[in-house]
C-alpha cells in the first residue's frame, strides 16, 4: 500500500502560484547557477571559546562570538611575503598555544583526502616565516610545544626543528608502492578515511608512525590517455577482495630511537590511534573478518594492554574516534545495544557507563565540556530522516535539546562549547547558518541564503515530502517523492526511482538536495514522478536493519527496491509500465541488478560508476560486509549484476569514467561483455580520464544532458 501525508491548502496554493512561474531547465543548473546556495567559510574556534578567526584581506584576524566584530590581526598579510610577494596560502592550521601557525600553498591532491603542499610556518612571537624542508610534503603535524614539525616526503617520516631548522628523519626505508611511512595506503584512506599517519605525544618528545609494507599487495593500472601520442600507464596497489593487504605496524620514535608498538600482536589492520593526556599510545587493530576490534594501550617498555574490545557476529565499524578527558578517561561509540550510543570508560578502562541511550542512533558526536560536565551530540530520535542536537550530563540525566526546529539540524561548536554554529535546513528549504549561545539561543544570523530562496520563487517547484513505504513485501521503508509539477489526479504519470541502498548509507534525509533537487524539479514540470527509497541495510534505523545484508550484498537491497516499484505500481496515478531507477557508485549495482532481476518491473535504468562484482572492489570495504570471495564465493556472484545480464528487457545506459580509481572502469567492461555475449542492446558511455565523480570543465553538463535525454526518451 502506497502512503503519503498531504496537506491539501499547500498543494492548492502551489497549484496556483505555478501559474507564474516557470519551469526549471538545464541551464540553469549549470549555466546560470542560479540555484548556487551559500555557505559560512573560514569559521574556526580560537583556544579561548570566545573568538573564532577567519581570513579577511588583511591576512588571519580575529573576530569576537557576542558581537561578531573584529578583535584584533592575528597574522598580518604584509608579514607574510616571499620573495617580495604575499604569500598565497589555501590553508591554515594553529598549533596549540596560537603562537605557530602551518600555512599550505601549491596544493596537490594524491587521493580522495591526501595530498602534498609547500609548507610554511610562521612564528607570531618572533615575526618570522619559514618554508619547512623547501619541497613540497604532506602530513605536516606541528609539535604539541611547538618546537618542531614532523612530515612525511617521498614515503619516509621526518622532523625539522623550528628554532634551528635542522632535519631529522625518522624513517629511511619509504619507497613508492613499496614502504609508506606516515601515510596510509589507498585503501586505508578510502576505506577507514584518514590519510595523516604520524602523532606527536603530550609531551613532544616522542612521535608515532604507522609504517605499510604493500610490497605484496597486487598493483593496479589504468591508462591516462591525456592529449599526448601514447597514453600513460597509472600504476598503484590495490588489494581487491581476497587478496594480501599492506602489512602495517605502529612505532613510536624518541630521541633517535624506534620501537614497535604493536609488536606480537596478531591483527589484520590498524584503522585508529592517538595519544591520551596522559602519553599512553591508544590504537584500534581489527581482525580481517572485521569483526573483533581491540583497543590497545601502549607505554614505551612495556608490553601494550587491552583496553577494551568491541566484538559483532557481523561487523564492527572501523571509522570510531578516540576521545579522551583530561584525566585521560575515554569517550567510545558502540552498538552493543543495537543502536549507536556513547560511553564514558574509566583510565583504566575497568568501568564503563552509558552517556547516551534509547532506541535510535546517535550520528554525531561534538564533544565534552569538561568545567560544566555536559556533552554535546547529534541524533536521529524522532526519525531516521531527521537530525537534533542534544546536550547531556555525563553523569545522567535527561538529555536537553539545544537544535530541534527544523527537520535537520548539525552544530560546530566553539571550544569552550560557549557558542556553536547551527545549520538548519529541511528537504525544501536552503540551509540558513545562524551563531547559537549554549543554551539555543540566536545570536546573530551569519547566512540564511534570504536571496535563493527568493530566486526559486520564479519556478515552478514541486514539494519534496518524506514518508514511510510499505513495499510489496511487507517492509516499511523511509521514501521522499517528489510529483509531477501541476499534478493531476486523473493522469496518470512515469516514475523515476533515485537509489544508493548500501550499508550504513541514507538518501532520504530532510536536507536541501542542492543542484540534484533541481535537476528532479526539471524532471518533475516534464510530467516525471521521482521517487527515493531507503532499503533494509541503510542507516540510522538501528544495527539490525544495517546488518540484515550482511554476506548477502545485493540481494536484501534489491529486493526492496524492486517491492517498493511494485507498491508504487498500483497506485492509481502511477503508469505501471514507466518506472525507471537510477544509481551512481554502489547505487549504480543497485540499479543494474534492479533493472536486470527486475525486468518486469523497471522499463529503463541508469547506472553510474557501478560496482558489477564485488571481486573487483577493495577488500577493506567489502571483505566487511561479505568476507572473501573463498569463504563466500556464492553470493558474490548470485548478487551480481553479471550473472543476470542475459535477463535484460528494457532501457539500460552504463556509465563510467576511464580514470576511476576507485570503481575501476573494469566493472562496466565486464558488464557490457555479458551484455554483448547475451547480444543485449544498451547505451555506453566512457568519460576519458575521469575519476569517480565524473567533473572537470564542461564534463557534468554533458553527463546530465546525456541522462535527462536517455530519460526523456526511454521512460
Amino acid at each position: 500500500m502506497y502512503r503519503s501525508i498531504r496537506l491539501t491548502a499547500l498543494l492548492l496554493l502551489s497549484s496556483v502560484a505555478v501559474l507564474a512561474q516557470r519551469p526549471v531547465e538545464l541551464p540553469d543548473l549549470y549555466e546560470s547557477r542560479v540555484f548556487n546556495a551559500k555557505g559560512v567559510q573560514g569559521f574556526r574556534s580560537l583556544e579561548d571559546g570566545i573568538h573564532f578567526s577567519r581570513r579577511t584581506a588583511k591576512g588571519i584576524e580575529r573576530f569576537s562570538f557576542a558581537t561578531g566584530e573584529s578583535a584584533g590581526i592575528l597574522v598580518a598579510s604584509e608579514d607574510l611575503q616571499i620573495n617580495g610577494e604575499a604569500l598565497n596560502f589555501s590553508n591554515y592550521v594553529f598549533a596549540p598555544g596560537e603562537r605557530y601557525v602551518i600555512l599550505e600553498t601549491n596544493v596537490e591532491p594524491i587521493y580522495r583526502h591526501s595530498y602534498t603542499a609547500v609548507v610554511y610556518v610562521w612564528d607570531r612571537e618572533a615575526k618570522k616565516l619559514t618554508q619547512m624542508y623547501g619541497a613540497p610534503i604532506q602530513n605536516p603535524v606541528l609539535a604539541p610545544d611547538g618546537s618542531a614539525l614532523a612530515f612525511v616526503f617521498e614515503q619516509n617520516v621526518y622532523i625539522q626543528n623550528l628554532s634551528t631548522l635542522k632535519v631529522t628523519q625518522v624513517t629511511g626505508d619509504g619507497e613508492k608502492n613499496a614502504i609508506l611511512n606516515g601515510a596510509p595506503d589507498w585503501v586505508y584512506e578510502e576505506e577507514f578515511s584518514f590519510h595523516v599517519g604520524i602523532a606527536w605525544s603530550p609531551d613532544s618528545k616522542s612521535l608515532a608512525y604507522l609504517r605499510f609494507d604493500e610490497r605484496a599487495v597486487p598493483t593496479f593500472s589504468m591508462d591516462l590517455y591525456g592529449s599526448d601520442t601514447y597514453p600513460k600507464p597509472y600504476v598503484f596497489k590495490y588489494p581487491k577482495a581476497g587478496e594480501a593487504n599492506s602489512v602495517v605496524s605502529l612505532h613510536v620514535w624518541s630521541n633517535g630511537t624506534t620501537h614497535e608498538a604493536s609488536k606480537g600482536l596478531k591483527y589484520e589492520y590498524i584503522p585508529r590511534m592517538a595519544w591520551s593526556p596522559k602519553g599512553e599510545l591508544f590504537f584500534a587493530t581489527l581482525n580481517r573478518h572485521q569483526d573483533s576490534m581491540q583497543v590497545m594501550a601502549y607505554r614505551q617498555g612495556q608490553a601494550p594492554r587491552r583496553f577494551l574490545l568491541e566484538t559483532d557476529a557481523a561487523f564492527v565499524e572501523s571509522e570510531r574516534e578516540f576521545s579522551f578527558l583530561d584525566d585521560a578517561r575515554l569517550v567510545w561509540a558502540s552498538e552493543r545495544s543495537g543502536y549507536t550510543h556513547y560511553y564514558l570508560y574509566s583510565a583504566d578502562g575497568k568501568k564503563f557507563s552509558p552517556i547516551t541511550r534509547g532506541t535510535f542512533d546517535v550520528t554525531a558526536w561534538y564533544g565534552v565540556d569538561e568545567q560544566r560536565g555536559e556533552a554535546y551530540y547529534q541524533a536521529a530520535t524522532r526519525s531516521a530522516s531527521q537530525r537534533e542536537v542534544f546536550r547531556t550530563k555525563l553523569s545522567g540525566g535527561t538529555p536537553t535539546p539545544i537544535a530541534a526546529k527544523a527537520a535537520w539540524n548539525e552544530a560546530d561548536f566553539s571550544s569552550s562549547y560557549d557558542y556553536y554554529l547551527l545549520t538548519a535546513q529541511d528537504g525544501n528549504s536552503p540551509a540558513t547558518y545562524a551563531l547559537m549561545d549554549r543554551s539555543g539561543k540566536q545570536v546573530r544570523m551569519l547566512e540564511d541564503n534570504a536571496k535563493l530562496r527568493e530566486d526559486i520563487k520564479a519556478f515552478a517547484l514541486s514539494p519534496k515530502t518524506f514518508f514511510t513505504l510499505e513495499a510489496a513485501n511487507g517492509q516499511k521503508l523511509p521514501a521522499w517523492e517528489i510529483r509531477p509539477v501541476n499534478f493531476d489526479a486523473s493522469k496518470k504519470y512515469p516514475v523515476l526511482m533515485f537509489v544508493y541502498g548500501g550499508p550504513g548509507s541514507q538518501q532520504v534525509t530532510q536536507r536541501w538536495g542542492g543542484r540534484d533537487y533541481f535537476w528532479y524539479q526539471m524532471l518533475a514540470a516534464k510530467g516525471y514522478w521521482i521517487v527515493c527509497v531507503d532499503n533494509r541495510g541503510t542507516g540510522a534505523m538501528g544495527r539490525d536493519f544495517k546488518k540484515v545484508t550482511y554476506l548477502q550484498l545485493g540481494k536484501y537491497e534489491v529486493e526492496d527496491q524492486i517491492a517498493a516499484a511494485q507498491s508504487l505500481a498500483k497506485h492509481p496515478n502511477v503508469d505501471a509500465g514507466r518506472i525507471g531507477i537510477w544509481g551512481w557508485s554502489y547505487g549504480g549495482f543497485m540499479s543494474s541488478n534492479c533493472l536486470l532481476q527486475g525486468a518486469d518491473v523497471f522499463k529503463a535504468a541508469i547506472a553510474v560508476a557501478p560496482v558489477t562484482n564485488w571481486r573487483f572492489y577493495d577488500n577493506i570495504y567489502t571483505e566487511r560486509y561479505m568476507r572473501t570471495p573463498a569463504e563466500n564465493s556464492t553470493n558474490y556472484d548470485v548478487n551480481s549484476p553479471l550473472a543476470h545480464a542475459a535477463k535484460l528487457k528494457g532501457n539500460f545506459l552504463l556509465i563510467h569514467g576511464s580514470a576511476d580509481d576507485n570503481v575501476h572502469v573494469q566493472n562496466a567492461m565486464r558488464l557490457a561483455e555479458e551484455l554483448i555475449q547475451a547480444n543485449k542492446q544498451f547505451d555506453y558511455m566512457v568519460y576519458p580520464d575521469k575519476n569517480h565523480g565524473i567533473f572537470g570543465g564542461a564534463t557534468r553538463y554533458q553527463l546530465y544532458t546525456k541522462m535527462t535525454n536517455f530519460i526523456l526518451n526511454n521512460l
